[in-house]
């Protein structure tokens, strides 16, 4: 999936940063300020959390866009109560990551079409 994701979005941002774990992810961030970061909500934490809020938490300036199969409200409700500005079903990625990012970028949040019968609370 991961190579899926980075052909997707090469056209659409500068510079792309592949990693497959927190402490990478953490170690990148902070000798680089990217404008976006997406993230897959399974991505593995050091803490109980989960990556919206260990991103949130640290680096509370980047934007963050959160993949995930999980469509539940509770889970988008959590990761939208970290202050992620972005939210997108993994099954949609292809139709609704550009979006997002594009969307994020601008200062907007962005949650999958497919969700929009959620109330966020």
């Amino acid at each position: 999936m991961l190579s899926g994701i980075r052909h997707l979005i090469e056209d659409e941002i500068e510079t792309v940063l592949m990693v497959t774990d927190e402490i990478s992810l953490s170690h990148a961030l902070r000798n680089c300020t990217p404008d976006v970061v997406v993230a897959d909500l399974s991505l593995p934490t050091l803490s109980a959390t989960n990556i919206a809020w260990v991103l949130k938490t640290n680096f509370p300036k980047t934007k963050v866009i959160i993949l995930s199969f999980q469509d539940e409200k509770t889970v988008l409700d959590d990761v939208m109560a970290a202050g992620v500005e972005g939210f997108v079903l993994k099954p949609r990625a292809v139709l609704d990551l550009i979006p997002a990012i594009r969307e994020v970028l601008q200062g907007c949040k962005y949650i999958s079409p497919a969700c929009t019968d959620f109330q966020l609370s």
